[in-house]
């Protein structure tokens, strides 16, 4: 997602940092190749040209800091108006609340937006965060449907109400109201019938099922990858039925950004998701401050945070901390249960993006082959106990023994132990930095 856009940009900074003065003629000249970035990302026209406006008369009237040099000025100029192009600094990035649980949530769009997985992504969130989520299935059209959002519930074991005989799906989600109400629920996801096109009776029957169940929230769904299309589907859903925000799919993909950065300033609409895999835990909220600088490749450390705060093992992190700090020996058991926590985050890739400094272009020709990590597990797991707690005992024959047992050359083998090594040697020093840090008042786990 907007890294075409971002590589773009960057381009653009660098030919203006490269100059001591940056006049009238110049910047003109800069944003004209923004402008050109913009529109081959598929941002719509009227907000690329406002948004360059903007930027310009800013970067033209604002008085240049003698402690910041011009280019810095305009990168925080067009940063600023990113956020503002997004939805603001100040935009919610929540999710409407009924004053009488359960808050209903209307998800709408067409047939292969992604409607029933995202029902199901939103589900396991609300659930991570503590609430106590329903779905219910009102998509009588579509071939297995409605298994396809049950599968999904009892994967992640949340009530789900489909009743496949029933046809009346104003009726059938009115009662999943009343029965999750009943039940104690504080969220209920109300998964519906899409078309290949929005026509007159796809819009008849959202507005019936919106009046019987009266949602606090009406999301589109729309697929990222279509662009200028996706804020064309979105101004159709908002005229017909009203939408109160939008959850943008597949942005993982091929996504080149237009739909993001265009749908809040033709519509007035925040986006408040996006969808950045096909796990359940790839939903990601969308601010518009963190979207601004992974699009200016400035990273999202709040975004990294947050994914190794959904995925990490509480229990294995304390157990890791203690004996870390405590002065006990890490051995391959540790590194590999650290490895495997890694891996539960997502491609190594997409991590490293999320920090602030690494951009595409420095992980160009790097070896990011995700089955590396399935072959450090091949090789500790061809190990005996006693090799994995005491890898120092790992001599010639045992090293060949473990190559072929893993089915992995032996300098594989070689590469992992001082892999391992560096690593435990760092771990040391963490430990020996410990009482300092502690002895200065700093709050908090070293390891958090």
């Amino acid at each position: 997602m907007f890294e075409q856009l971002g590589d773009r940009l960057d381009d653009v900074f660098k030919r203006l940092k490269g100059r001591g003065v940056i006049t009238q003629p110049m910047l003109r000249e800069g944003l004209r190749e923004v402008r050109r970035a913009l529109l081959e990302a598929d941002v719509n026209f009227h907000v690329a040209r406002d948004f360059l406006k903007r930027v310009e008369e800013r970067a033209l009237g604002e008085q240049v800091l003698e402690s910041v040099r011009p280019a810095d000025q305009v990168v925080k100029i067009v940063h600023d108006e990113l956020i503002e192009v997004l939805g603001g600094a100040s935009a919610a990035s929540g999710l409407a609340e009924a004053t009488v649980p359960p808050t209903v949530i209307l998800l709408v769009g067409l047939q292969g937006s992604g409607k029933t997985t995202t029902a199901g992504k939103l589900a396991r969130r609300f659930d991570r965060q503590g609430r106590r989520p329903w779905l219910v299935a009102c998509d009588p059209y579509r071939p297995a449907a409605g298994e396809q959002l049950v599968t999904l519930a009892e994967s992640i074991d949340v009530p789900v109400v489909h009743e496949p005989d029933e046809k009346d799906m104003a009726a059938l989600a009115a009662g999943a109201v009343d029965a999750a109400r009943r039940a104690g629920a504080t969220h209920l996801i109300v998964d519906t019938a899409g078309r290949l096109q929005a026509d007159t009776e796809l819009m008849d029957e959202l507005k019936r099922l919106k009046e019987a169940v009266g949602p606090q929230e009406v999301l589109l769904v729309a697929d990222g990858m279509t662009g200028q299309e996706a804020v064309r589907i979105a101004e159709g859903f908002h005229g017909a039925v009203g939408i109160s925000g939008v959850i943008l799919t597949k942005m993982d993909g091929d996504a080149r950004g237009g739909a993001a950065l265009s749908i809040n300033g033709v519509l007035g609409v925040p986006v408040k998701f996006v969808g950045m895999g096909e796990r359940l835990d790839d939903l990601t909220a969308f601010e518009p401050e963190r979207m601004a600088g992974r699009i200016l490749q400035m990273g999202d450390i709040v975004g990294l945070v947050e994914k190794a705060q959904q995925t990490f093992d509480v229990e294995a992190g304390k157990q890791l901390e203690e004996k870390v700090l405590g002065g006990g020996e890490f051995d391959l058991e540790d590194f590999l249960q650290a490895t495997k926590q890694i891996q539960k985050m997502g491609p190594i890739e997409g991590l490293l993006k999320m920090i602030p400094g690494v951009k595409p272009k420095m992980l160009e020709g790097v070896d990011l082959d995700p089955r590396r990590i399935k072959h450090m597990e091949a090789i500790i797991l061809s190990m005996t106990p006693a090799e994995r707690r005491k890898p120092s005992i790992m001599n010639g024959s045992r090293r060949a023994r473990v190559a072929r047992g893993s089915g992995r050359p032996v300098h594989e083998v070689n590469r992992l132990l001082k892999q391992f090594r560096e690593m435990k040697k760092m771990m040391k020093q963490m430990g020996k930095l410990a009482p300092r840090l502690a002895a200065g008042g700093k709050p908090g786990s070293l390891l958090q």
